[in-house]
């Protein structure tokens, strides 16, 4: 009965008839549906107002989570292997020490020049300049770049640098540079390359 009763009031029911002012009045089924109305509202309002933001800093502390973690176990795995590297950096500082040593004291730059004079000689080709470049010093070595242009046949120039690159000191062949001869009526290529050549930095430098 007390349903039937709630279905015919709400049946009856004008929304004319509510006043804002004395809502005590009101149906009970109207109370009820009104009160349910503003709860859902508060709810709502709540919702985006608060929780929202709320929301977005979570998400954010989830993906910083993520991250410290993925940092810890990295760093978790480096320090089960920490002896390990050490050692490994022991022996690759030796390495490079013992390797440093290899290196000449001095640049002997007399043989080195004979030594590329010569291979272009016998590759045939026309040496133009060989110019040597101010000493360049690093933290353990010394270098020196020279300069050279020499000029001549496409596969006797590469036999050349062949040549350089497998001396018996330590050459190492930079900033290649290949054109025509300007000459007229050349018919080969002029090269421009950077020679560098090390020798190892004493303690008392």
């Amino acid at each position: 009965m007390a349903l039937q009763d709630t279905l015919e009031q709400l049946q009856n029911f004008d929304l004319g008839d509510l006043d804002l002012n004395n809502i005590g009045s009101w149906p009970e089924p109207v109370k009820l549906i009104v009160m349910a109305l503003l709860f859902v509202l508060v709810l709502g309002a709540g919702y985006y107002f608060y929780l929202t933001d709320k929301q977005s800093l979570l998400e954010q502390v989830q993906a910083k989570e993520q991250d410290l973690r993925r940092d810890y176990e990295n760093k978790a795995r480096q320090a089960v292997n920490l002896d390990a590297y050490r050692q490994q950096k022991t022996e690759m500082e030796a390495t490079f020490g013992a390797l440093l040593k290899q290196l000449p004291q001095d640049t002997e730059v007399p043989g080195l020049l004979e030594d590329i004079t010569r291979t272009a000689l016998d590759n045939e080709l026309t040496i133009e300049s060989v110019d040597l470049q101010p000493e360049q010093r690093t933290e353990f070595y010394v270098e020196l770049p020279i300069n050279i242009t020499v000029s001549g046949g496409y596969h006797k120039i590469g036999s050349f640098v062949s040549g350089v690159a497998n001396l018996s000191r330590i050459v190492t062949l930079h900033d290649f540079d290949i054109k025509p001869e300007k000459a007229k009526g050349a018919q080969g290529l002029q090269m421009n390359i950077v020679a560098k050549t090390y020798r190892y930095l004493g303690e008392d430098e």
